[in-house]
C-alpha cells in the first residue's frame, strides 16, 4: 500500500462568482422605488499553504479533484451575495508547482508561503451598481465569472541540509537512525527502500536536517528503477554524503567501483557538480569491512574526499561525522546571500495600450483578444437585450469598433471575442443599436419620468392658486 507521494497531477477548480440581481424596490406609495439588486459574491480561490507538519503528498494522490465553493447571487434591499470560501490545500516543504508542460509556476519553500493556483471569479454587480445619471433604472445585472479550472503537477523536494547517497543496503537507513530520532524501516535486503527518510540532527550549535536518497543504481538517471524519481531529493542539499558499504557480500562490487557508478548518475542527472562530497566507509565493525576501509582509504584522499570511517552497529565515528557536516552546513548557510525584503514592482501600462488586439484571420473572421472584452463578454447575459446593449455601449467606449474600422471590417462581417475553443460570434453592425434602445435610452424606465398622479394633482392646484393671486394682485380698489 503507498504510503509516500512524492509527484502528483492535480486538478483544481475555482469557484464561480455569483451572479448580479435586478430587482426594483417596491413598497407602499412607492411602486417603483429604484433599482436595488445585490452584487454577486465572489467565487472562492483555490490555495497552496506551505505546512511542515506533511511530508507527502499522498492525499492528493488518491483525491486529485479540488474545487473552491461558488459565490452566492445578489438579492434585492441591496443585499449583496456571500463569497465563496476559499480552499486552503497544506502541501509539504519543498514543493514545486509546475504546469502540464512542466514550466514551473511556484517553488514553495517556508512554513506557510502561499501560492494561489486557481483563482475564483468575480461577482456580478447587480442593476443598483450599475444605475448612474444616464442609466436610472437598469433591467439586466450582469453574470458572475466562471473560477479558473487548471491541471498542475506538484513535485515534492526534500528540503533537507545533508543528503546520504549510495547503493542499496549500504546503510543509509541504518545511519540516518543512529544520527537522529527518525526510525525508518531497515533490513539487509538487496532492493532499494521506497520512502526517503528524513532526519534531525544537533550538532553542537547547529542543527540541520539529513536525507537518505533511495534508488541509486546504474540507469537511475535515465529513468531505471526508483532513482530518477528520488534524484530531485538530492537537489537541496549543502553537501553529499556518499556511503559506501565495505562488507558487502556481493562479489562483483566493491566501495570504489560504487561511489564512481554513483558519481556518474548524479553527473548524468546535472546540476549537481558544485556539491561538497564526504566519503563514509560503513559497516567497519565487521573485520572485513575494516581491512578493506583501510585498503581504499588513502586512494579516495588522493581525490580530495575527506573520509570517515562509522558504524551504525557500534555507533564508531558517528560524533566525528556529525561535527563535520555541521561545519559544512554552517559554511553553507553563511555563504547564502542575505534574504532581501520584497520588492513591490509597478509596471504600469503603455500610454499607447489599448487592452485589447484585433486581428483578422484567414477565413476572415475578426478576433478580438483582451482581459476586459472577454470577461464582459463572460458577464452578459444575452437573454436580456438591454444587457446586450449595454455590452455593446462598452466595446464601443473601449475603441473596439473604431479598432475594427481600422481593421477593415465591414457591416456583416464575423467577428468573434474570446478564444477559439470558448468564443462568441456575431455578425457586426456598426452602431447598431439594441431592441431596448427605440425605446429612448439604454437603461432608462419613462415610468421613472413620467410624473405621479398625486405629485401632478398638487402641481395643478399650486398652478390654481399662484394663478388666482396673481389676479388678485393686480386688482385696483375704487
Amino acid at each position: 500500500m503507498t504510503t509516500f507521494v512524492d509527484r502528483v497531477e492535480l486538478h483544481v477548480a475555482a469557484g464561480n462568482g455569483g451572479h448580479g440581481c435586478a430587482s426594483v424596490h417596491r413598497e407602499k406609495f412607492k411602486p417603483l422605488g429604484g433599482p436595488d439588486g445585490g452584487n454577486g459574491g465572489r467565487g472562492g480561490d483555490v490555495i497552496l499553504v506551505v505546512d511542515q507538519s506533511v511530508t507527502t503528498l499522498l492525499d492528493y494522490h488518491h483525491s486529485p479533484h479540488r474545487k473552491a465553493t461558488n459565490g452566492k447571487p445578489g438579492e434585492g434591499d441591496n443585499r449583496s451575495g456571500k463569497d465563496g470560501q476559499d480552499l486552503v490545500l497544506p502541501v509539504p516543504d519543498g514543493t514545486v508547482v509546475l504546469d502540464r508542460q512542466g514550466n514551473v509556476l511556484a517553488d514553495l519553500v517556508g512554513q506557510g508561503t502561499r501560492y494561489v493556483a486557481a483563482e475564483g471569479g468575480r461577482g456580478g454587480l447587480g442593476n443598483a451598481a450599475l444605475a448612474s445619471a444616464r442609466r436610472k433604472a437598469p433591467g439586466f445585472a450582469l453574470l458572475g465569472e466562471p473560477g479558473r479550472v487548471d491541471d498542475i503537477v506538484l513535485e515534492l523536494k526534500t528540503v533537507a541540509d545533508v543528503a546520504l547517497v549510495g547503493y542499496p543496503s549500504a546503510g543509509k537507513s541504518s545511519l540516518i537512525s543512529v544520527l537522529s530520532a527518525a526510525k525508518p524501516k531497515i533490513a539487509d535486503y538487496p532492493f532499494t527502500t521506497l520512502v526517503p527518510n528524513l532526519g534531525v540532527v544537533t550538532a553542537g550549535a547547529t542543527v540541520y536536517t539529513i536525507a537518505d536518497v533511495p534508488g541509486l543504481i546504474p540507469g537511475a538517471s535515465q529513468g531505471r528503477g526508483l532513482g530518477l524519481e528520488f534524484l530531485r531529493h538530492v537537489e537541496r542539499c549543502s553537501v553529499l554524503v556518499h556511503v559506501l558499504d565495505t562488507a558487502t557480500l556481493e562479489s562483483n562490487r566493491d566501495p570504489v567501483t560504487d561511489l564512481d557508478v554513483i558519481e556518474e548518475e548524479l553527473a548524468a542527472y546535472g546540476g549537481l557538480g558544485d556539491r561538497p562530497r564526504i566519503v563514509v566507509l560503513n559497516k567497519i565493525d565487521i573485520p572485513d569491512g575494516k581491512d578493506l576501509a583501510d585498503m581504499i582509504r588513502p586512494d579516495l584522499q588522493e581525490r580530495g574526499y575527506r573520509v570517515f570511517e562509522v558504524s551504525a552497529v557500534s555507533r564508531t565515528g558517528l560524533k566525528e561525522l556529525s561535527f563535520a557536516l555541521a561545519e559544512i552546513v554552517a559554511a553553507a548557510r553563511a555563504a547564502k546571500p542575505a534574504e532581501e525584503a520584497t520588492r513591490i514592482v509597478i509596471r504600469p501600462k503603455a500610454v499607447d495600450d489599448a487592452g485589447f488586439t484585433v486581428t483578422r484571420e484567414d477565413d476572415g473572421l475578426f478576433r478580438v483578444r483582451g482581459e476586459k472584452p472577454e470577461r464582459w463578454v463572460r458577464q452578459t447575459d444575452f437573454n436580456n437585450d438591454e444587457a446586450v446593449g449595454y455590452l455593446a455601449d462598452r466595446l464601443n467606449r473601449l475603441g473596439v469598433e473604431e479598432e475594427l474600422m481600422k481593421a477593415g471590417a465591414r457591416a456583416g462581417d464575423g467577428v468573434a471575442i474570446g478564444p477559439e475553443e470558448n468564443a462568441v460570434v456575431f455578425d457586426w453592425e456598426p452602431t447598431v443599436m439594441a431592441g431596448a434602445e427605440m425605446l429612448g435610452r439604454r437603461g432608462e424606465d419613462h415610468r421613472f419620468e413620467a410624473p405621479r398622479p398625486a405629485a401632478q394633482r398638487r402641481r395643478d392646484r399650486q398652478a390654481e392658486r399662484d394663478e388666482a393671486q396673481q389676479e388678485f394682485d393686480g386688482f385696483e380698489p375704487f
